[in-house]
């Protein structure tokens, strides 16, 4: 499978820029569709009750196991790409924007709550006819992860959580932030979109400029519904239910942390292998908030490694 990369898309864009007067959001959807397509990926939309919700599955199906992607705060289904061209040669991928993110519904009103967003995503999979899987989440996408496990164990074969929120024992940089009144994950100004990925990753990924323009604008465009969400689930880490639900977890489960991660403190993962019987915990060292896109290859294989003996094809 054709794999995209930095110089490909240095060359397509110039191409692009050259060869037609297009405006920064048509570079955008140039490179994100071209994106996609290296990873095996397209995107489609499903109608669920009053939600549209967008999503990322495999251009061609195989006989593979399932896997659903679930992006953090204030994220989107594009995060997992480059991880997702590792995975789509043996399984069919699943990268759902949740309802409030990326090209789906954003009703103020929903209701965003770490179990009101497991509540939304057993209806997506559902409507999507998907039984079971493995799923993987980061940061609010890892406690969702989390939960969803805990409470449909019937349709989960693995789980990995990386770096997830939901535990909240350590205080972060983000942490300290908030409470003077400011939050780095809610981009309302020029400029603010850049600090985002500044402080949020470790290693970060090539974004031509045109892309990281278009970014910052649709990231401002979500202020609004961003800090609805934040409000919702805030408290999450301080909430006792939520351990006393992963505690009932019976799938097997991977944690995964960035030990560079400004957002959630690593140490706290000790508290989600603590929680999460018979879960696995691996530290990475030099990488930030978002394993799956500073290090796609690395997330991956580890993803690969610990599926391997629950997987229905096995090499």
């Amino acid at each position: 499978m054709l794999k995209s990369s930095p110089l490909t898309l240095v060359l397509l864009l110039t191409s692009v820029l050259l060869t037609s007067a297009c405006s920064r959001h048509s570079i955008y959807e140039t490179a994100i569709d071209w994106e996609r397509s290296g990873a095996g990926l397209e995107a489609s939309t499903i109608n669920v009750g009053e939600l549209d919700i967008a999503y990322l599955h495999n251009r061609e199906t195989n006989n593979g196991d399932t896997v659903v992607l679930v992006h953090g705060f204030a994220a989107n289904k594009d995060n997992w790409t480059r991880m997702a061209g590792e995975l789509t040669d043996e399984f069919n991928v699943y990268a759902i924007d949740l309802p409030g993110h990326g090209d789906s519904s954003k009703p103020m009103d929903l209701g965003y709550r770490l179990e009101q967003q497991v509540s939304h995503l057993a209806r997506i999979i559902k409507a999507l006819n998907i039984e079971t899987m493995h799923m993987m989440g980061n940061s609010m996408g890892g406690a969702i992860t989390a939960l969803y496990a805990a409470t449909y164990p019937e349709q989960i074969k693995t789980a990995v959580l990386f770096n997830p929120a939901g535990i909240l024992e350590y205080p972060s940089e983000l942490t300290d932030l908030v409470l003077e009144g400011e939050n780095p994950l809610i981009p309302s100004k020029p400029g603010d979109f850049k600090r985002l990925v500044d402080f949020a990753m470790e290693e970060k990924p090539f974004i031509p400029w045109p892309i990281l323009g278009v970014m910052e604008e649709k990231a401002i465009a979500n202020q609004a519904i961003n800090e609805v969400i934040f409000a919702d689930i805030r408290d999450a880490g301080l909430n006792t239910d939520f351990r006393d639900t992963i505690k009932l977890t019976q799938d097997p489960v991977l944690i995964v942390w960035g030990k560079k991660d400004r957002i959630l403190d690593y140490r706290n993962g000790e508290f989600f292998k603590q929680a999460i019987p018979g879960s696995q915990l691996i530290l990475l060292d030099d990488i930030g908030h978002a394993p799956m896109i500073e290090t796609p290859e690395e997330s991956a294989q580890l993803f690969l490694e610990f599926s391997k003996p629950y997987r229905s094809q096995i090499d």
